[in-house]
């Protein structure tokens, strides 16, 4: 029993999921995985996860066996795992706005790229899910993928911040073809969003009135390099800050986002993170904090635990968002709750208690 999984976007993301996969194919139902929330998500074992198709648009990366694919440059994730060739090689996708004009060199895109036919791709592979990580800001390749999808009958995993799960047309698109989706932005395991949500959370449940607050990103991995222009910002910062306001209710002075792009940090991520608020007697309380991260193996434990949710609904026939998983693993869902509500969800889904 397997999960026939295709990729979109073999950089960093994608190279910490293969791993992650390899790295813990023979881990025991009884162990502690740290970044998954079970051995078995289900039915479903780590290694039960197998890849069947992968599309990039680095020519230095389309023909390679994707084994060979996840370590090619740009790439700087962290080697944890070596990974034995899967027999898949990585085809030419859709270039479109998936590669920022001033990311064409770094992305080593050629101007002959000619994209295979995706759909007949993922029929041939007879893939149950497709995981988008393209960069941010790729709102037509994503929705060009989002298509393809559903021409082909897969689920759909949006990692990245483009609205396909939480927008209600796209929603109501993939409820009436009894296809699966959940996104959009994957959480990392700990990254800068779930600390920032869980301490907003927490001066508000003990009574604290939050006067602003902000967190600045910087890394050095092609993701930022990607997000040095503003105009591929403008759905990342709507989910991130979104994950944090709807936390209070009441309108907040709130600034969340990429800062820079700083290369010899390789794929190590820095966040930092200010909180102004006041308590009892209006008398200010002040919090900062910094993040330091490996920054994409930090979320490839949690999209394997979203492979496995949109396969069980697969397996029950359920179709449209998820918005246990979603909530779970994504900053902007089709419904945001806090974490600890979302993991009750997630454990509730698996157990069959409720459908999405």
């Amino acid at each position: 029993m397997s999960i026939k999984v295709a990729i979109t976007g073999i950089g960093n993301c994608a190279s910490a999921l293969v791993q992650g996969i390899e790295f813990y194919k023979n881990v025991k139902t009884s162990e502690e995985v740290p970044g998954l929330m079970h051995a078995y998500f289900g039915d479903y074992h780590i290694r039960d996860i197998e890849f069947v198709a992968a599309f990039d648009v680095n020519r230095q990366k389309i023909g390679k066996d994707l084994s060979k694919a996840i370590y090619t440059g740009p790439n700087n994730c962290a080697k944890f795992a070596d990974v034995p060739r899967t027999g898949v090689k990585v085809q030419a996708g859709p270039v479109m706005d998936g590669a920022a004009p001033h990311m064409m060199d770094s992305f080593y895109v050629a101007e002959d790229h000619q994209p295979v036919d995706v759909v007949e791709v993922l029929r041939e592979a007879e893939a149950d899910v497709l995981v988008n990580l393209l960069p941010v800001g790729s709102a037509q390749a994503t929705r060009a993928y989002a298509e393809a999808v559903l021409e082909a009958g897969c689920g759909f995993v949006n990692c990245i911040p483009e609205f396909i799960a939480s927008d209600p047309v796209w929603a109501k698109r993939f409820k009436d073809e009894d296809l699966p989706v959940a996104g959009d932005d994957i959480k990392s395991q700990l990254g800068a969003t779930v600390l920032h949500r869980a301490v907003v959370e927490l001066f508000h449940a003990r009574g604290l009135h939050v006067d602003s607050t902000y967190q600045l990103n910087i890394g050095g991995n092609t993701d930022f390099e990607n997000m040095k222009y503003e105009d591929r910002l403008i759905s990342k910062r709507i989910s991130k800050t979104e994950a944090v306001k709807t936390l209070v209710p009441y309108d907040m002075p709130t600034r969340i986002g990429p800062s820079d792009y700083v290369p010899f940090m390789g794929d190590h991520k820095v966040a930092f993170i200010r909180v102004d608020a006041h308590g009892f007697g209006n008398l200010p309380v002040e919090l900062d904090m910094k993040l330091k991260v490996n920054d994409s193996p930090n979320s490839a434990g949690i999209i394997i635990d979203v492979i496995r949710g949109v396969k069980i609904a697969r397996d029950r026939g359920v179709g449209g968002p998820l918005e246990s998983i979603s909530a779970y693993a994504f900053k902007h869902p089709p419904r945001q709750v806090e974490d600890h509500t979302a993991r009750a969800w997630v454990e509730g889904f698996i157990e069959g208690k409720s459908s999405r």
